[in-house]
């Protein structure tokens, strides 16, 4: 049963007629999805009943006021797919993690600067979205990228210069979004990714990508590869000029691995592209327009 919440409730006597207060929005028993975006909500702790809605496997909380999720969220032990894109959340609990049936999880466009100790210990998970917070390397946990069940991973509009050789643990995925990150590099193990069928890298700093791109099959017409916004050296600029086919066929060529180990050598702080601080203000300009939509 899908529960959509409306405003328009009861009287305390019974009769129709009169909104209910917002802290009044209450989930039956017998739901197993609820849709309460856009509700004015600030805290869960507003819903009563909530934590013990044993039955709900999708729940959408998108487009409200919430600042922080409680510990007990992870009592919803059938919740399936969660939404939280577009709050305030600054911090996550611990717990989240716990939740052994959650395959979608969105916290796209909120404030976090951080993901919890033990982040990746999801069993189930299949698609993670984290786009358009302030999260860099430094945010994530140590085993954020042992999260062997990912399907698709969205961290674009975040503040990554760099991501970890653990990342070719995610033998699943198929769907990976780094654009408009600060990214200067790419690890040789995102060559690991032998599902990989989606890479979206543009409007970063990258220079060269890593050969081990190449091994990736990138270009079927299955796939779909943006790279565009990226300062290139010249041969994959030219190369991209003529289309995104062309340049994953360079960088599997021997002249290209030549040129990356010799790019590699020289690669000195005073050569590494600026940090776009516009891209930045932008960034904080667009969060106040809620541009992004919530899938």
């Amino acid at each position: 049963m899908l529960m959509t919440l409306s405003r328009a409730c009861v009287t305390p006597n019974g009769k129709p007629g009169h909104k209910m207060p917002n802290k009044q929005k209450v989930i039956t028993d017998n739901d197993t999805e609820a849709d309460l975006s856009d509700k004015g909500i600030n805290a869960l702790e507003e819903i009563p009943n909530i934590m013990y809605s044993h039955n709900i496997t999708r729940l959408t909380l998108s487009h409200n006021k919430i600042k922080s999720l409680p510990p007990s969220m992870a009592n919803l032990s059938n919740l399936e797919q969660l939404n939280l894109c577009n709050n305030q959340i600054e911090e996550l609990p611990t717990s989240l993690s716990s939740m052994t049936r959650l395959k979608v999880l969105n916290l796209g466009m909120n404030r976090l600067n951080s993901l919890p100790r033990g982040f990746g210990a999801f069993p189930a998970l299949e698609v993670l979205d984290i786009t358009y917070n302030f999260l860099s390397e430094k945010s994530l946990p140590a085993n954020f990228f042992m999260i062997e069940t990912l399907r698709a991973l969205y961290m674009a509009d975040n503040e990554f210069e760099y991501l970890s050789p653990d990342i070719g643990n995610l033998k699943n995925l198929q769907i990976l979004v780094l654009r408009d990150n600060d990214l200067i590099l790419l690890p040789n193990e995102i060559g690991l990714l032998s599902r990989l069928r989606e890479l979206h890298i543009q409007n970063n700093r990258l220079t060269v990508l890593p050969p081990e791109v190449g091994q990736l099959d990138l270009c079927s017409h299955r796939s779909v590869v943006r790279m565009d916004g990226n300062p290139w050296v010249p041969p994959i600029a030219d190369q991209l000029q003529i289309g995104v086919t062309h340049v994953i066929e360079y960088i599997r060529t021997d002249t290209y691995k030549f040129l990356y180990g010799r790019h590699s050598q020289t690669m000195t702080p005073s050569a590494i592209p600026p940090r776009n601080d516009e891209r930045r203000a932008r960034k904080l300009a667009r969060n106040k327009q809620n541009p992004y939509k919530c899938n």
